[in-house]
């Protein structure tokens, strides 16, 4: 089964920072590297945003407006794995992380990372 699985969350105090992984397991040939990688992530009783996203060779990213600045996307294709730098993290950042392909893959959803931020 192809699936995106998610790691490196945890509880963080505000202004503190975490670096979160995604791999591509099950992947074959270079369906990871063809495709442009994104973040998302969904809070308690909001729906999933997109944080971030990384075309296939890395050259184009583009980032939602309250994460610019703070969070970088990059991506190891070599490895099938995309990570995401969050830096001066806030309460509000709290949530479940996930990442899937720009547009996204319905199939290929993970579990996701829980960021909990919190003094």
């Amino acid at each position: 089964q192809v699936q995106f699985v998610e790691s490196g969350g945890g509880l963080v105090q505000p202004g503190g920072s975490l670096k979160l992984s995604c791999i591509l397991r099950g992947a074959i040939g270079t369906i990871f590297a063809d495709q442009t990688m994104a973040w998302y992530r969904r809070a308690p009783g909001k729906q999933r945003e997109v944080l971030a996203s990384m075309t296939s060779t890395g050259i184009y990213t583009r980032y939602a407006k309250f994460v610019q600045d703070r969070f970088t996307i990059s991506r190891d294709n070599a490895e099938n794995t995309a990570f995401l730098q969050m830096d001066n993290l806030k309460p509000e950042d709290t949530a479940a992380y996930y990442c899937n392909f720009d547009p996204s893959s319905a199939n290929y959803w993970g579990q996701g990372t829980q960021v909990t931020v919190s003094a």
